[in-house]
């Protein structure tokens, strides 16, 4: 709830069977993902990483450690069957991102973001009982735009900690340095920076709603991140793309009822 508000709202709407285990998968996801920017050196990082894959390999012997959300994640991988490859991708993509260097190109980010955000929703698809070629294809779509937002939402904070991590080639396609972003500047070109990304998760999320019909609807609840991702493409848009924008930064109080509608019109 305090950590990943929109992964905690979309929870919610989960079947009631797949609550638990989803918000055991969100809280264990969080670990991982905050270790980057809570270290000062990389040792303390790996072996912070080390600790949660040798919990992997616990939870998967029976023998989960005395840690809350180690022992959720037992029960849920027990009460759903759910596939250790995927926890081990993530916990190995966090690993190799802890090097804390700006992704070379666009597909460096969807890489990271297909082993992160992707291996997630395959994970929550496994707990709705879904296995579908469909939905898989879809959700490796969708992880890839969350991605791509998270890591834009995320600049302004970086660039005060004096850190870039956008794609290189396409901020060098419109002239833009590191240190343009870490200065905070709005120009035009750095404008086209974030417009070029942001345009790369749309066409993820269209890509994902072409084929939509053939996705089981049982599938729909573990997409509903879709209507965060749209909520912030379009206060990018109004903004034009000037990713420092103050309201960029505010909590939608309206997000709630937003994911409730789409739920209700069954749609992702």
């Amino acid at each position: 709830r305090k950590r990943d508000y929109e992964g905690f709202l979309c929870s919610l709407l989960l079947p009631v069977e797949s609550r638990t285990s989803a918000f055991a998968l969100r809280a264990f996801n969080m670990y991982p993902f905050q270790i980057k920017d809570s270290i000062t050196q990389k040792t303390t990082g790996l072996m912070r990483m080390q600790f949660w894959r040798d919990a992997v390999e616990d939870i998967y012997s029976d023998n989960p450690p005395h840690q809350p959300v180690a022992t959720e994640l037992w029960r849920a991988v027990k009460r759903h069957n759910l596939t250790k490859m995927w926890f081990m991708r993530i916990i190995d993509e966090r690993e190799k991102n802890l090097d804390d260097r700006a992704y070379r190109n666009i597909q460096e980010l969807e890489t990271y973001a297909e082993n992160t955000q992707s291996a997630l929703l395959y994970l929550t698809l496994e707990m709705l009982g879904v296995r579908d070629v469909h939905a898989d294809h879809a959700a490796s779509h969708i992880g890839k735009a969350q991605g791509i937002v998270t890591c834009l939402r995320a600049t302004p904070y970086h660039c005060t900690r004096r850190k870039v991590f956008l794609p290189m080639d396409i901020c060098m396609l419109h002239g833009v340095s590191q240190e343009d972003f870490i200065r905070g500047k709005q120009g035009k070109n750095v404008r086209d920076v974030i417009y070029d990304i942001a345009s790369q998760a749309h066409i993820h999320l269209e890509h994902a709603r072409s084929f939509s019909k053939k996705v089981p609807v049982k599938a729909y609840p573990a997409f509903f991140c879709t209507v965060a991702l749209d909520d912030c493409l379009y206060n990018m848009r109004k903004v034009d793309f000037n990713i420092f924008h103050p309201s960029l930064q505010k909590k939608n109080t309206l997000l709630p009822l937003y994911l409730y509608i789409r739920s209700w019109k069954k749609t992702y």
